[in-house]
C-alpha cells in the first residue's frame, strides 16, 4: 500500500482511506456483518485510515468501527469528528463550546473502545464559539493523551489560519472530486502554505461518478441522497453528460469510471488523501486499484475540459447545510 503524509505533520496514512459513514446511514439498509468484513479486508490490504464521526447514525457508526477494530487497534489510523449535533426537535445544529469538546471526545472514546483517537476533527465550525476556544479545548485533549492530531472539516481559510495559531492542524477534510472542485479556489493553497494535509471525502461524488446513478430510480427509498439537490431528477439528467469522458477513458484503460475518478483526486497532489466510502468488500477492492492507474496528458486535459469548477447541476447539500460550509 502506498502511503502519504498529512502535510508537515508526523501523521502518515494509507494513500486511500475508508469512509465508514455509509455503513450505518444514508446509503440504504445496514449490513453490519459485511461492513465489519469490509473494514477487516481494508486492513488486510493496507488501508489503515478509517474515518467516522459521532454524528453518523448518532454514534452507531463509531460503535460499529469500534467492534471491527477491537482486535486490530494497532493497525489503524483512526479518525473521528465532533460538533454536529441532533437537537431535541429532530433538527441539527453545531456545538464547538470547550466543555462540549471534552464531553464529545470522552463519548467517542467509549463508543470506539479505544484510549486515544489518532485524528480528531471539528466536523463543522460553530459560528457562536470562537475558533480559538474550540481548538484550545481540542489541544488540551492532545496534552491529556486522548488525541494525537487535530483536524478541521469544511472550515474556511480564515478559520483554518486562526485555528493553526492555537495548535497545529494536521488535516483539513472537505468534499473534493471531479464535480466538486471548490477547494481549488483557496483551501488547497491555504493548506499547502501552512503545511496542512488535505483529506477528500465523497471523491466519487456520492456514487454518481461511478456511473451507477443515472436516475432517481437507482436510489432506494431509504437512501439519504434523495435530500441532496444534485440527486434530484432534473440535476441527475443535467449531470449525466459528465459521465461520458469517465466511461470512455475507463473503457480504453480497462478499468472502471470509479477508478478514473479516484485516480484524478490522487493526481492532484501527494498531500491529498481520498477516503471513498463503501460497505462492500468488492467496491473497496475496486477503489484500491485506482492506485495503479496512470493518466496520460490527453486524459487529464479531457477531464479538465469537461469537469470545470462549478459545472455540476445542483448544490452538494440542502440549503440549510450549505450555510454551515466554509465558515
Amino acid at each position: 500500500m502506498q502511503r502519504r503524509r498529512l502535510g508537515t505533520s508526523d501523521l502518515e496514512v494509507s494513500a486511500i482511506g475508508l469512509g465508514c459513514m455509509g455503513m450505518s446511514m444514508s446509503y440504504g439498509e445496514r449490513d453490519d456483518a459485511e461492513s465489519i468484513a469490509t473494514i477487516h479486508r481494508a486492513l488486510d490490504l493496507g488501508v489503515d485510515f478509517l474515518d467516522t464521526s459521532d454524528m453518523y447514525a448518532n454514534g452507531v457508526n463509531e460503535e460499529l468501527v469500534g467492534r471491527a477494530i477491537a482486535e486490530r487497534r494497532s493497525e489503524v489510523v483512526l479518525a473521528t469528528k465532533f460538533g454536529n449535533i441532533r437537537l431535541p426537535d429532530g433538527t441539527t445544529g453545531v456545538n464547538g463550546k470547550p466543555d462540549y469538546v471534552i464531553e464529545a471526545c470522552e463519548a467517542s472514546l467509549k463508543r470506539l473502545g479505544v484510549e486515544v483517537i489518532d485524528l480528531y476533527y471539528q466536523h463543522r465550525i460553530d459560528p457562536d464559539t470562537p475558533t480559538e476556544d474550540t481548538v484550545g479545548a481540542m489541544a488540551r485533549l492532545v496534552e491529556a493523551g486522548k488525541v494525537r492530531f487535530l483536524g478541521l472539516s469544511e472550515a474556511g481559510p480564515e478559520t483554518i489560519r486562526r485555528a493553526h495559531t492555537v495548535h497545529p492542524i494536521a488535516a483539513l477534510q472537505t468534499e473534493y472530486s471531479l464535480w466538486t472542485r471548490d477547494a481549488e479556489a483557496e483551501l488547497l493553497s491555504t493548506c499547502r502554505e501552512l503545511g496542512i494535509g488535505y483529506v477528500a471525502y465523497a471523491p466519487l461524488g456520492r456514487g454518481f461518478l461511478t456511473g451507477a446513478v443515472r436516475s432517481v430510480d437507482a436510489l432506494g427509498a431509504a437512501d439519504g441522497r434523495h435530500r441532496h439537490p444534485r440527486f434530484a431528477a432534473e440535476s441527475i439528467s443535467a449531470n449525466l453528460p459528465l459521465l461520458a469522458p469517465l466511461e470512455e477513458i475507463a473503457a480504453a484503460k480497462g478499468c472502471t469510471p470509479a477508478q478514473v475518478a479516484l485516480a484524478w483526486v490522487l493526481s492532484r497532489g501527494e498531500d491529498i488523501v481520498p477516503i471513498p466510502g463503501t460497505k462492500r468488500r468488492r467496491w473497496l477492492e475496486e477503489n484500491i486499484r485506482a492506485l495503479d492507474f496512470a493518466f496520460d496528458d490527453g486524459d487529464l486535459a479531457r477531464l479538465e475540459a469537461i469537469f470545470t469548477p462549478g459545472v455540476a447541476a445542483g448544490t452538494r447539500y440542502p440549503a440549510g447545510q450549505m450555510k454551515r460550509l466554509g465558515l
